[in-house]
């Protein structure tokens, strides 16, 4: 996702993405990538799950190309765009942590757990 740029700026496009829905879109991207060695509920693993994140947001690959492209030109505003990505993506993990812990602590105390020990 992150790209070398030169000092070329890309020309605006019409459509373009605003910067906060590239980040839940870029957001959603990497956890769609990141699940696609993880079976889905169907037990398939190496889906791909962009054309979803395309419809869920009511665009193509060709209008997130020319977004990404432009904002990748604009190192700044990119750079800007990927921390907020990097801050969400560490929420949901510290989120899905503290449930995990959570159930850990639950079964763990069960009296099934207590009877196997």
């Amino acid at each position: 996702m992150v790209a070398c740029t030169s000092n070329t700026i890309m020309k605006k496009p019409d459509d373009l993405i605003s910067k906060d829905q590239m980040v839940d879109l870029l957001t959603d991207m990497l956890l769609a990538s990141a699940g696609e060695n993880i079976k889905n509920i169907h037990l398939e693993r190496k889906v791909n799950y962009y054309p979803l994140i395309y419809e869920k947001y009511q665009i193509d690959s060709i209008r997130f190309m020319e977004s990404n492209f432009y904002y990748t030109s604009r190192i700044d505003d990119y750079d800007e765009i990927l921390r907020k990505v990097e801050a969400r993506l560490k929420e949901i993990r510290e989120k899905y942590e503290r449930e995990r812990l959570k159930k850990d602590s639950v079964i763990g105390s069960s009296p099934e757990m207590r009877y196997e020990e």
